[in-house]
């Protein structure tokens, strides 16, 4: 559910900003027990997910999302790009620019 929310608020960031950027890509596929969503727009930003529900009908019911988000910051023309998974563990981030916790 929060992997929604976030996903929810990058792709009202992506469309509600206050400039030319233009929709390039955006479809989605949402089933009762899988989805997928893919956006991309001409600024360089896009987000792809894909999700499944796992052990349906049990107690221990979870979605489990694999996905992606990128941008170019507009100051230095430089491309970010996050890779996750996010699953009954929690949201599991990673890519280049973020800080990686020491191993314990």
């Amino acid at each position: 559910m929060k992997f929604l929310i976030v996903f929810v608020a990058l792709f009202a960031l992506a469309v509600a900003r206050p400039n030319d950027v233009q929709t390039l890509r955006n479809d989605a596929d949402v089933q009762p027990d899988k989805w997928s969503a893919n956006l991309e727009t001409s600024d360089g930003t896009s987000v792809q997910q894909d999700g499944v529900l796992k052990d349906v009908g049990t107690e221990h019911e979870a979605a489990v999302v694999h996905g992606s988000f990128s941008w170019v910051d507009e100051k230095t023309g430089e491309k970010f790009t996050v890779t996750y998974v996010a699953d009954e563990n929690g949201y599991q981030p990673s890519g280049a620019h973020l800080p990686v916790a020491p191993v314990a």
